[in-house]
């Protein structure tokens, strides 16, 4: 069993790094991005596609159904 929990962790990690962590909503469509990616591609593509998501100050259900866009063809 792990030590924390998601959100434990998650808590801890944007303390360090000064940053807010994500609401459940935004957590809920990243969790969904990163599963889309996962599953439309190799599964290195989701920790990568929520990395560079985070970096364009999209929202995350924007980012989401863009996703869901790329894999659709």
């Amino acid at each position: 069993m792990p030590d924390m929990t998601r959100a434990e962790w998650l808590r801890a990690f944007c303390a360090e790094i000064g940053a807010e962590p994500p609401s459940d909503d935004e957590a809920d469509a990243l969790l969904e991005l990163a599963a889309i990616a996962a599953h439309s591609s190799e599964r290195t593509a989701a920790p990568l596609a929520c990395w560079v998501a985070g970096r364009t100050g999209r929202s995350p259900a924007e980012l989401r159904e863009i996703a869901r866009g790329v894999s659709a063809g």
